[in-house]
C-alpha cells in the first residue's frame, strides 16, 4: 500500500525521535518516496544526516538556509504529498496544529497539506492525560486527522503509563492498513490475463505473437493501487508486477484455459487482455523437427475461446471486460464481439493507430459498453490506459 506513495514525515523535539530513522528506513523498504521536516528542537535528538541517508532526500529544517539560499516552499511540500505522518509528534507541535499556529517549517507544512494527515504522539504521562492535550487531539481529530494512538510502558521521565511512541512498525502497519481501507476496491477479487501464449510445434519452436504483457501488466497494477487483490494469469514475458499480486505463469493457450477456469468464479472483476492464440498445432512432435524438405505443412485446429467460455460462465454478480485488437472494421467487430461473448465492456485498439499495440509504451483505446456507446481516448502511456480503463470499470460499481 505504500507504494510509490509520496510522504512527509515531521520529526519534532522528543527522546522518540531516534526511532523516526527505523521508520524512514521502514516506509523506503516498503517503497515510499520520503522527505523528511526536522524541527529545530528536534534535530537536537538525531542528525539531519541520519534521515537524509535513509531517506535519500535531502532534510528541511528551516524556511530558509541562510549559507546557501535555498527557500523551501511549505507550499509546494504540502501539495507534493500524498499523505503526512508526524513521528513524534510533540505535545507542543500539537498544540500548534490545533490552533493553527505557524511558527516553523513543519506547522507551515501541515497547514498547506491537502493529504491526509497522521500522528504519532510522543510525550510524557501527565503531558498525555492533561486536559489541554486531550482538547487539542480531538481538534486535530475534527478536521480530519488519524492519531496513531501511543503504547504503555517505560517513559524517559522513569514513570511507566501511556505516552510512548508507536513502534515503527506498528506506525508503518497503521499507515497500511489506513490505505487500504480508504480504497474503492478494497475486498474486491480481479482476475486478469496478460501477454501471449506460446503453441508447441515441438521441443523447440512454437507459434507465438508479438504481445509483451505490458497492457496487461500495467492494468493488474492498477487494479491493485486501488485495493483490489488481483491474481495475474500471465503468458511467457519479461514483464514484473510493481506491486504485491498472485501471479500465475502459464505457456499455452491451453494452460490458460484452464487455470483461467480455476480462478474465474473467486473474480468480481475479469479482464481478459492477453493475446491467446486463436490456433493451435494439431500434433506436437516428440522431437525436434529436421530441416529435410523444401516445403513443410502445419495441420492447426481452432483453440477453445477463453472469453467467450467466461462469457458462459459469468454470474449477474460478475463483470467481464474483453480487448479486441483489429486492423478493419474494428467498431464493428468489437460491438459485436461484445454482445456474442457476454461482456460487460469491451476494450477497442488499433494496430492503425501509430503508436499502439504490441510492445508499444503507449495504447490509443476506444471502450464499449453494454448500450454500444464508446468512449475514445487519446494516446497515452499504458500506465495511464490502465487508469482510464480502470475508471470505466468502477463506473459500473
Amino acid at each position: 500500500m505504500l507504494k510509490n506513495k509520496k510522504v512527509i514525515l515531521g520529526v519534532c523535539g522528543s527522546i522518540a525521535a531516534y526511532k523516526s530513522a527505523i521508520l524512514v528506513r521502514l516506509l523506503v523498504k516498503a517503497g515510499a518516496n520520503v522527505k523528511v521536516i526536522l524541527t529545530a528542537d528536534a534535530a537536537n535528538f538525531i542528525t539531519p544526516l541520519t534521515l537524509a541517508t535513509l531517506s535519500k532526500n535531502p532534510v528541511y529544517t528551516q524556511y530558509f538556509e541562510e549559507e546557501t539560499g535555498v527557500w523551501s516552499n511549505h507550499v509546494e511540500l504540502g501539495l507534493w504529498a500524498d499523505l503526512m505522518v508526524i513521528a513524534p509528534a510533540s505535545a507542543n507541535t500539537l498544540a500548534k496544529m490545533a490552533s493553527g499556529l505557524c511558527d516553523n517549517l513543519l506547522t507551515a507544512v501541515y497547514l498547506s497539506a491537502k493529504c491526509p494527515v497522521y500522528f504519532a504522539p510522543a510525550m510524557d504521562l501527565d503531558m498525555w492525560k492533561h486536559e489541554s492535550t486531550k482538547n487539542n487531539i480531538s481538534k486535530l481529530l475534527s478536521y480530519g486527522n488519524q492519531v496513531i494512538q501511543p503504547g504503555s510502558g517505560e517513559l524517559a521521565s522513569g514513570l511507566f503509563g501511556e505516552g510512548r511512541m508507536a513502534e515503527p512498525e506498528e506506525i508503518t502497519a497503521y499507515l497500511s492498513t489506513h490505505i487500504q481501507a480508504s480504497l474503492p476496491l478494497t475486498g474486491k477479487r480481479v482476475l486478469v490475463t496478460a501477454g501471449p501464449t506460446y503453441e508447441a510445434i515441438d521441443p523447440v519452436r512454437f507459434i507465438g505473437n508479438h504481445s509483451s504483457g505490458k497492457m496487461g501488466f500495467a492494468i493488474a497494477d492498477r487494479f491493485a493501487a486501488l485495493g483490489a487483490e488481483v491474481t495475474l494469469i500471465t503468458g511467457p514475458t519479461a514483464q514484473l508486477s510493481n506491486y504485491e499480486l498472485n501471479r500465475i505463469d502459464v505457456v499455452s493457450a491451453a494452460d490458460m484455459l484452464e487455470t483461467c477456469k480455476a480462478e474465474f468464479s473467486g473474480a468480481d472483476i475479469t479482464v481478459m487482455s492477453a493475446a491467446v492464440a486463436d490456433y493451435t498445432p494439431v500434433t506436437r512432435a516428440d522431437q525436434k523437427i529436421k530441416k529435410t524438405n523444401s516445403e513443410f505443412s502445419l495441420d492447426l485446429k481452432k483453440t477453445t475461446d477463453i472469453l467467450a467460455t467466461l462469457g458462459t460462465l459469468k454470474t449477474k454478480n460478475q463483470l467481464l471486460i474483453g480487448f479486441a485488437l483489429e486492423t478493419e472494421n474494428e467498431e464493428e467487430y468489437a460491438k459485436a464481439k461484445l454482445v456474442k461473448k457476454n461482456l460487460d465492456l469491451i476494450v477497442l485498439n488499433s494496430l492503425n493507430d501509430k503508436g499502439a499495440g504490441f510492445k508499444k509504451d503507449t495504447n490509443k483505446i476506444t471502450i464499449f459498453n453494454k448500450a454500444a456507446e464508446k468512449t475514445v481516448f487519446e494516446m497515452k502511456s499504458k500506465s495511464e490506459v490502465a487508469v482510464d480503463i480502470c475508471n470505466e470499470i468502477l463506473k459500473l460499481l
